[in-house]
């Protein structure tokens, strides 16, 4: 049964992903996956372990002058003995001469870790991808 303070843990490394990439701590954003994370993030790319995306978003945001990452409607439910969560995702990355504005949904599973909540696997299903300059993107 799932309890209230396991979904509150897992909503806040929903948030700290989030945090992670906006602010580029890569050791922060890392506490958020299992080792053996399968991540499929669709034409973006898919990875199966938790170095490897955070290897890619790192590499991907090094350049980004600012990002936002906004996270928002968590839903953690369980189903047959397996924690699942659903969330928004609204992020804009802006470059030095082009923006992308991006949303989706997260889709995730969740393995509990010597004690902490960390995502095992997540699906990304974008809803909407836009690049351009700055104000052709908003």
């Amino acid at each position: 049964m799932l309890s209230s303070e396991d979904r509150n843990a897992i909503v806040d490394v929903i948030y700290r992903y989030a945090t992670g990439i906006d602010e580029k701590d890569w050791t922060l954003f890392r506490t958020c996956w299992t080792d053996a994370a399968a991540t499929d993030y669709g034409d973006i790319g898919s990875w199966s372990t938790g170095d490897e995306i955070t290897t890619f978003m790192e590499e991907v945001h090094a350049p980004c002058a600012d990002s936002l990452h906004r996270v928002t409607n968590p839903v953690v439910w369980e189903d047959d003995g397996v924690l699942r969560s659903r969330s928004y995702v609204d992020a804009v990355l802006l470059f030095r001469r082009q923006a992308m504005h991006a949303m989706g949904r997260y889709e995730d599973e969740w393995e509990e870790v010597d004690g902490v909540w960390r995502i095992k696997a997540r699906r990304y299903l974008s809803t909407y991808q836009r690049f351009g300059l700055p104000d052709e993107v908003f």
